[in-house]
C-alpha cells in the first residue's frame, strides 16, 4: 500500500496549516468548504456542497463495491489561542449569541479534514487496488452536536450512496503515532443546559434590599456537584460541569440575574433522565430557598447520543491496524471516554455499523517538556505536532476504507 509520504506531504502540510490558521466557528465553515473543494479537484470526485448548511459530500467511484463512508468534522471553537505557532489563528467571529469572539481549531478538526483529503487522494492514486465507492463527508458542527444530523436532514443519503460502514477517526493527547479503540460504548452522551436565575438588583450596599443572583447562583454551582458524588454509585461514570457562569456589570451593582452553562455527560438513557431530573429540581429548590418572585428557567440546547462502536467491525479494523501499525503503537481503550461526539448520526440513519477511534497527536518531546502533562482537546495551547500525526491519520483512514474496499 502506498504511504501518504509518497502523496504530496509538503502541499497537504500546507493546507491544514491554512486550516489552523483560519478557523471557523459551527455552522459557518464557509472557507472551510471552498478550501475542501479546491484540496480534491481533479480527482474527478462527484461532490455535493451546502449539505446541513455548509457541509461537503465527495463521492469516489471506482466501479462495483462497497460503500465505505469517511466523515471528518470542521468546525473549530471560541477559544484564544496560545499555542505560539507560526501558524496560530488570529482570527475571531461573531458567535450564536451576537458577541465577538476569539477562534482557535482547538479540537483538532483541522487534522481531521486534512487526512480525509490526503486520504482521498491516496485512494484515488490507488484505484487499480480496490473497488467499490468511497463517500468523504465533511460535517460541520460537531462541537453543537447537530451537524451532523443536520446534513442527514439536509437529504445526504438521498444525494450520495448509502454506505455498508461508517468509518472515523479523532486526534487527541496520545503519542504521535498510537491509534487507540474501544469496541461498543466508546464516547459518552452529552446534553448542554442552560440555567437563568432571576433576582432582584440594587445597590452594592444594600444587598438587603436585593435578592442576589450572584450568591445563589454560587449555591447551584456548589449544589450541582453533589448529584455525581451524591446521588450516583461510585461505579457509575457521569460528570457535570458548570462551563460558565455570568452576572453582573459593575463592582457595586447586585444585578437582576445570573447565567449558568451546564455540560452534562453521561453513558444510558436512565442516567441521563436522572441527572436532568436533578438539576431541575437543584436549581428550582435553590431558587425558592432564596426567596425568588420568578420562577428560574432550565433550557436543554444540544445533545450527543453516547456513541457505540460496533464491536465486530472494530474489532476487524483493529486487527488490521495491528498488522499495518504495529502491536506496540495499537491498543484498546480500559473504559469509555467521557467526550462525545455524533459521527454516530450517520450510522443511524443508514444503518451501518460505525467505527470510531483515537489516534495520537503529541511527540515524545512534548511529553517529556510537560512531565506527561500535555494538554488536551479543547485547550488553548491545544495543537497536534504535523509529523507524524498527518502521515498517521492518512494512513489509518486509508486502511480502514480499504479494510472494507479489499
Amino acid at each position: 500500500m502506498t504511504t501518504f509520504a509518497d502523496q504530496r506531504l509538503d502541499d497537504l502540510a500546507d493546507f491544514y496549516r491554512d486550516l489552523h490558521r483560519h478557523p471557523e466557528l459551527s455552522f459557518q465553515e464557509h472557507r472551510t468548504a471552498q478550501r475542501i473543494l479546491a484540496a480534491v479537484d481533479g480527482l474527478g470526485l462527484e461532490t455535493h456542497t451546502g449539505l446541513g448548511g455548509t457541509g461537503v459530500a465527495a463521492v469516489l467511484r471506482n466501479g462495483d463495491g462497497p460503500v465505505v463512508l469517511l466523515r471528518a468534522d470542521m468546525d473549530a471553537l471560541p477559544v484564544q489561542e496560545k499555542t505560539g505557532l507560526d501558524y496560530a489563528s488570529v482570527d475571531t467571529a461573531t458567535d450564536p449569541d451576537g458577541h465577538t469572539v476569539p477562534v482557535m481549531h482547538a479540537c483538532g478538526h483541522d487534522m481531521h479534514v486534512a487526512c480525509l483529503v490526503g486520504a482521498l487522494r491516496v485512494l484515488h492514486a490507488e484505484r487499480a487496488g480496490w473497488s467499490g465507492t468511497v463517500v468523504a463527508v465533511f460535517q460541520p458542527a460537531e462541537e453543537l452536536g447537530s451537524g451532523a444530523k443536520a446534513m442527514v436532514e439536509d437529504g445526504l443519503f438521498d444525494k450520495v450512496p448509502v454506505p455498508e460502514i461508517v468509518l472515523g477517526q479523532h486526534v487527541g493527547p496520545l503519542l504521535a503515532g498510537q491509534i487507540a479503540y474501544r469496541p461498543g460504548v466508546a464516547l459518552a452522551g452529552a446534553d448542554v443546559v442552560t440555567v437563568r436565575l432571576f433576582g432582584r438588583g440594587g445597590h452594592g450596599s444594600r444587598p438587603e434590599t436585593t435578592i442576589d443572583p450572584v450568591v445563589l447562583a454560587s449555591s447551584v454551582v456548589l449544589k450541582l456537584q453533589t448529584i455525581v458524588s451524591r446521588e450516583l454509585s461510585a461505579l457509575t461514570p457521569a460528570v457535570v460541569t458548570v462551563g460558565y457562569l455570568r452576572a453582573g456589570t459593575k463592582h457595586n451593582i447586585i444585578p437582576e440575574e445570573a447565567e449558568l452553562g451546564l455540560s452534562i455527560r453521561s453513558f444510558s438513557p436512565e442516567i441521563r433522565d436522572h441527572i436532568l431530573a436533578s438539576v431541575e429540581r437543584i436549581v428550582r429548590g435553590e431558587a425558592q430557598a432564596a426567596g425568588c418572585s420568578k420562577d428560574p428557567e432550565v433550557v436543554r440546547h444540544e445533545c450527543f447520543d453516547p456513541l457505540q462502536n460496533d464491536p465486530a467491525a472494530t474489532e476487524r479494523l483493529a486487527a488490521a491496524f495491528r498488522g499495518r501499525f504495529g502491536d506496540d503503537r495499537v491498543f484498546e481503550l480500559p473504559e469509555p471516554i467521557t467526550g462525545s461526539e455524533d459521527v454516530g448520526a450517520f450510522g443511524a440513519a443508514s444503518g451501518a455499523p460505525t467505527v470510531f477511534w483515537f489516534w495520537g497527536g503529541l511527540t515524545q518531546e512534548r511529553f517529556d517538556a510537560d512531565r506527561g502533562r500535555v494538554p488536551s482537546n479543547h485547550a488553548p495551547d491545544f495543537a497536534p505536532a504535523i509529523e507524524p500525526t498527518l502521515s498517521t491519520g492518512v494512513d489509518a483512514l486509508v486502511l480502514a476504507a480499504r479494510t472494507w474496499l479489499g
